[in-house]
């Protein structure tokens, strides 16, 4: 399995992410919950999910002032 920027993927401790960067080395992923993280890259710490993860509304709602 190959990782490269824009899957989505799920970590064991983190939770649901985006791969932003990703070279042989090291991974950079943004999780919704915690923010970015530096992660050695190694298929094995991430579960790549197919599709798109879901998106949270706005606190907002649209509303204008």
């Amino acid at each position: 399995m190959e990782l490269k920027a824009g899957q989505y993927v799920r970590h064991a401790k983190y939770g649901w992410g985006t791969i932003v960067d990703c070279d042989p080395h090291q991974t950079l992923v943004i999780f919704r919950n915690i923010g970015i993280k530096k992660l050695q890259t190694d298929p094995g710490n991430f579960a790549v999910v197919e599709g798109e993860a879901s998106k949270k509304k706005s606190r907002t709602g649209g509303r204008h002032s």
